[in-house]
């Protein structure tokens, strides 16, 4: 991962971004990372946009905790709440 000074990013963004196949670059002011420019390659908005969002991130940590403390819903519960028959596994090649 490369590093850049924000004093020093003087070129423009599209100079940076013919790199980031490279790896991501983090910039930073007086030391610390502000940014990054990264590749979004293979991912699409509504995954990038989730990914960042404080809301998104907590529920998602909510329910991990939810989870380790063993208070989640199993699959086959909710078959069986809902009448639903259990799917076949899936077969392995």
């Amino acid at each position: 991962m490369k590093t850049l000074e924000m004093a020093r990013a003087t070129a423009p963004l599209s100079e940076y971004a013919k790199h980031i196949d490279e790896g991501p670059l983090v910039l930073t002011r007086k030391g610390k990372p502000v940014a990054a420019l990264m590749s979004l390659e293979g991912s699409d908005m509504e995954s990038v946009s989730l990914s960042m969002n404080p809301k998104f991130i907590a529920l998602i940590e909510e329910a991990r905790a939810q989870h380790r403390a063993g208070l989640g819903v199993t699959s086959d519960e909710i078959r069986r709440e809902f009448g639903l028959k259990k799917r076949p596994a899936a077969r392995r090649k």
